[in-house]
């Protein structure tokens, strides 16, 4: 090829080679250059971030945008008529309106407000992994456990009936696929939406103890009523992103785990070293990917790009976080590193704000399964479990075990 050939532009996303690893070519650009462009399938060009240092600028300089209605900011999770016809989420929001926004909700999830939870989702776990043995194997630990879990949180956060979740999750699935079209989310966004907004209007009607019964006591005691609309969008918010990203992360983790019987054991004969287990394992998947993108608002320099005002970027988490220049031996699942820099819950003001709570459940999870069920291992060998390579939350879609 001449030097004066020009290079058709990599697609994103792009196959991974291995289930855990990023794909190789986002792991050639975060060594080689980590702001480089790429094609997506929409046609749109774009910049992808590979890079950590690069990553922390585009995802806290104030000058890249949330702000999803933008001509050229990255499709994600939500096609353009979803964002066209809806109002802007919280996570879209920038500046002064996101800020105020993220006061109003910031007080439910301090690690203080999380901590009063771990009785409970403690029982919670208990009570499905003891399931699991009166079953016996094999068994499929993404319906028996990972996903049942994080649900059942979500919806006594929020106020939800539980036997509403095959619901939400059936939809859950399909807006996180990459092939959905923007009618299909359309339509699904509307369904749940409106069911969510029946929710809402019952809250307002008798507020209990949960998330949106406070959010509108707290309104009333200011003498003023909440915006019906905001509630509602705060709800889909949580509820989409507060279930199946832990849900996804509790099979990675445990799968890692049993890949990895070395770590599995120092934590089995160390529960204190959990958490860190549990921010290593975030660093190792951070499964968020298409969701975290932006869109310049002015040229900024970041590294040696200039990326131009109305640019589109997409940070790639994953390879960041394995960027040599940060974390030493990035492809070993090292419990002893010191892995807080990651970037699973994002970075900068939007950084997310149910964070404390998925490590929670994290943690009582890895904790409670391999203490109740020290002999857990794969029914099926490693190559037929099907990953999500299809989605935007990276996952798992069946975990078969026994023991």
């Amino acid at each position: 090829m001449s030097d004066t050939t020009v290079r058709p532009l990599p697609a994103y996303p792009a196959p991974r080679a291995h289930p855990f690893d990023p794909p190789p070519e986002h792991r050639r650009l975060t060594k080689e250059e980590p702001v480089s462009r790429v094609r997506m399938a929409d046609g749109l060009e774009l910049w992808l971030v590979t890079g950590h240092p690069e990553a922390k600028v585009v995802l806290s300089d104030r000058r890249f945008s949330a702000d999803r209605r933008h001509p050229n900011f990255p499709g994600g999770i939500q096609g353009r008529q979803v964002v066209a016809q809806t109002r802007p989420l919280m996570i879209t929001l920038d500046g002064e309106e996101h800020a105020r926004a993220r006061r109003s909700v910031i007080g439910e999830y301090t690690t203080r407000s999380i901590g009063v939870l771990r009785p409970y989702i403690q029982r919670i776990v208990d009570r499905f992994v003891d399931a699991i043995l009166r079953h016996g194997g094999p068994v499929d630990l993404v319906q028996a456990l990972a996903l049942p879990v994080p649900t059942l949180v979500i919806c006594e956060h929020l106020g939800i009936p539980y036997d509403d979740h095959p619901m939400f999750e059936r939809m859950s699935i399909r807006l996180l696929q990459r092939d959905t079209t923007d009618q299909e989310r359309v339509a699904l966004v509307g369904e749940l939406r409106a069911y969510l907004d029946r929710l809402v209007t019952a809250k307002e009607r008798a507020p209990g103890d949960d998330f949106l019964g406070r959010q509108i006591l707290k309104h009333r005691a200011k003498g003023a009523e909440p915006d019906h609309e905001d509630l509602v969008g705060l709800a889909f918010l949580i509820l989409l992103a507060g279930h199946d990203t832990t849900a996804n992360m509790i099979s990675l983790g445990v799968l890692a785990l049993l890949q990895n019987p070395d770590v599995r054991a120092d934590i089995a004969a160390d529960p204190s070293r959990t958490p860190r287990a549990v921010e290593e394992l975030l660093r190792y998947f951070t499964i968020v990917e298409t969701v975290t993108a932006r869109v310049a608002k002015e040229d900024v320099r970041v590294g040696d790009v200039l990326i131009k005002a109305g640019d589109g970027i997409i940070v790639a988490g994953n390879a960041a976080d394995r960027d040599e220049r940060v974390f030493a031996d990035p492809d070993r699942l090292d419990i002893s590193r010191d892995a807080h820099q990651h970037l699973a819950f994002g970075y900068g003001p939007h950084r997310c704000v149910g964070e404390n709570l998925a490590r929670l459940e994290l943690e009582i999870v890895y904790d409670t399964l391999f203490r109740k069920i020290p002999g857990l291992r794969l029914a099926v060998p490693f190559d037929r479990i099907p990953f999500k390579h299809d989605a935007n939350f990276y996952g798992i879609y069946e975990l078969p075990v026994t023991w």
